[in-house]
């Protein structure tokens, strides 16, 4: 089954919906999620409004992208310290 990826305004969208008095099995039933799913992103991203919410995801992206960086040059030191060790 393809996964669908909720963009952040759809998910803040779903989490007011909630407030508002919808129950959750209305919800799932109605968006094609899980409860564990809306669960998790009520834990995480509850009092969240579209735009903050989208904000966070870029960050969560970015800090993602610099530690596979960080990675890289850790892998790339580990090498280039075998190699000169070898070397003398």
């Amino acid at each position: 089954m393809k996964r669908k990826r909720f963009k952040p305004e759809e998910i803040s969208r779903i989490l007011k919906e909630f407030e508002g008095g919808k129950s959750v099995q209305e919800l799932t039933r109605e968006y094609g999620i899980s409860s564990a799913s809306f669960y998790k992103w009520r834990q995480r991203y509850g009092g969240m409004e579209g735009s903050e919410l989208k904000r966070m995801k870029q960050l969560e992206e970015e800090n993602l992208k610099l530690k596979r960086m960080y990675t890289e040059l850790a892998l790339d030191l580990e090498v280039a310290r075998e190699v000169i060790a070898k070397k003398l």
